[in-house]
């Protein structure tokens, strides 16, 4: 545990990529192999499901630090991040340890799921005890693994360079064996980190019985003027052009008689669409499927909002999967009879897509459709249909392109031809403190928008919408300085101010909703721009947001 939490910090206080890379591949050397599986764990992003209600670590955390409540919450409000807050507050250690990582994770913190559960009194003795023994560096690491809030400044690919270069093999193949490690309900051992390092054998590309998917080929952006996209892309002869549909991007796994479904944050999400499960089991054995996760309703995909509400629930009932069915509209096939394909040209793929489609003839399986356009221009029309139709614009995906790693050029490219967003002007009403590098500035803010038009005496700013992306770092110090100025009152760490900023905001969807208090809910919302040339009072209105609403 000291050596992981010394990396935590050596990693938190650097900016530096080689300095990071560097350090952690001196840990994973270094480290036992039982504490390195949880390492890459945790820094490659996979968080256990909450281990300790919040509420009961900010009593326990304010009792044995002797502060009244109102002390408690102001020192946390002066930080911004509760685990970091306890470790500060927490009196010294009086006991000491000697064991690693994965003792204390598998000893202490996963245990502490089942006594909240099954021995809820004997908790905050647990708790207690354990943090008696931890010393003050290494607290913060343990109430952030504890609240779900780890996240240090490193990505999921430096790990992966990093245990690319440990173990003397290609960053590719460990980001292959890296599919599904972080999967929330994981527990690494050593022989699985040994196995990511491992070298490279022809026998692991079968996978014959694993139900590893492959990892995701990503898009980049393609904002360029129309008139540019021929001396740029060429003819669209060269692409195989599609729609950007809304909704959650998965791989449809079939393997030795077994079916999976992995969404492309690496969640196993089999349980949630029991649908996607009985069209896996009608797979032939090793095929691998890539596309997308869609609410499928009189022959058109729906508003993702729709989808969203199966994926909060716990239970499927028969009537939610009878209102909201969904389907895969698929777009590669990655994997067919066992055989990887990444490697073949998009265009070859697409017909070995085509083809299964239309064998399975499954009402839970749709192809993506192939448009076709005489030129960009041509393109471009179909496009402006997109928001009509409940899509994010375009794909553009090259003829010869095979399926890469990640966002990557170097095998080919996808192109993601988005449309612009919708946007209204909203007034700042709310604002938190950040977190990460942005602790100390408020920099999470809540917008709302007038609920009448000008003029009317009674009307009041409705919040709608929370964003804290947009601004460079030079304007949100500018905005933190004026929330300082501004606050009105205070409600634990959120701050009330007095409306005088407007700013457009982008977003991109919108949909009616019942959960909130203005009726309407965005997808995406983001800063576009700091309006300091609007008053507050010409800021948009709820009646402006529902003229967006789709038909």
């Amino acid at each position: 545990m000291k050596a992981f939490a010394a990396l935590y910090h050596e990693l938190d206080a650097s900016t530096s990529n080689l300095a990071k890379q560097a350090a952690l591949q001196r840990y994973l050397r270094e480290a036992d192999a039982a504490d390195a599986a949880w390492a890459v764990y945790f820094l490659a992003g996979g968080k256990p499901r909450q281990l300790v209600p919040v509420k009961l670590l900010r009593l326990l955390a304010q009792e044995a630090a002797g502060l009244p409540e109102w002390l408690f919450d102001e020192s946390y409000d002066a930080v911004g991040d509760l685990a970091e807050t306890i470790a500060l507050l927490l009196p010294p250690p009086t006991d000491a340890h000697d064991l690693g990582l994965a003792a204390w994770v598998e000893q202490h913190l996963l245990p502490l799921r089942d006594a909240a559960k099954n021995t809820p009194d004997e908790l905050p003795d647990r708790l207690r005890a354990q943090w008696r023994q931890l010393a003050p560096e290494e607290r913060l690491v343990y109430f952030k693994l504890i609240t779900g809030a780890f996240r240090v400044g490193v990505s999921k690919l430096q790990v992966t360079q990093a245990l690319a270069a440990v173990g003397g093999i290609d960053a590719k193949r460990v980001a292959q064996r890296l599919m599904g490690y972080t999967h929330i309900g994981g527990r690494p051992r050593a022989d699985d980190y040994q196995a990511l390092i491992a070298p490279e054998s022809g026998s692991e590309q079968e996978q014959k019985t694993s139900g590893q998917p492959y990892p995701f080929f990503l898009a980049h952006p393609f904002n360029l003027p129309l008139e540019q996209f021929d001396a740029v892309l060429g003819p669209p002869s060269d692409w195989i052009v599609e729609w950007k549909w809304d909704g959650i991007r998965a791989q449809l796994v079939k393997r030795a008689g077994a079916a999976w479904v992995w969404s492309r944050g690496e969640e196993l999400v089999t349980e949630r669409f029991p649908e996607l499960a009985t069209l896996g089991e009608a797979l032939p054995d090793g095929t691998v499927l890539d596309g997308e996760i869609v609410v499928w309703r009189e022959g058109r995909v729906q508003p993702f909002a729709e989808l969203q509400k199966r994926i909060g629930r716990k239970t499927l009932g028969a009537k939610l999967l009878r209102d909201i069915p969904v389907v895969l509209l698929a777009y590669d096939i990655l994997e067919w009879e066992g055989r990887d394909l990444r490697a073949l040209p998009q265009s070859q793929r697409r017909v070995l897509l085509d083809e299964l489609v239309a064998r399975m003839d499954h009402p839970s399986l749709l192809p993506s459709p192939v448009l076709a356009g005489a030129d960009w221009p041509d393109l471009a029309r179909q496009r402006e249909a997109a928001r009509a139709m409940g899509v994010e614009g375009m794909m553009l995906k090259r003829r010869d392109a095979q399926y890469g790693v990640g966002r990557t050029k170097d095998v080919g490219v996808w192109w993601k031809w988005k449309i612009d967003p919708l946007s209204v002007d909203a007034v700042l009403i709310y604002a938190q403190r950040g977190h990460g590098r942005r602790a100390s500035l408020f920099s999470d803010y809540t917008f709302a928008v007038w609920d009448g038009p000008p003029g009317q005496e009674d009307r009041r700013l409705m919040p709608f919408a929370k964003a804290y992306s947009g601004l460079t770092d030079a304007e949100m110090a500018r905005v933190d300085a004026i929330i300082r100025k501004t606050t009105v009152e205070s409600f634990g760490p959120v701050k009330s101010v007095k409306p005088t900023l407007v700013f457009e905001l982008g977003f991109e969807g919108i949909a009616r909703s019942t959960r909130h208090k203005s009726g309407i809910a965005v997808r995406f919302p983001r800063m576009l721009r700091w309006r300091e040339d609007k008053p507050v009072e010409e800021a948009d209105t709820l009646q402006t947001l529902a003229a967006l609403l789709p038909a």
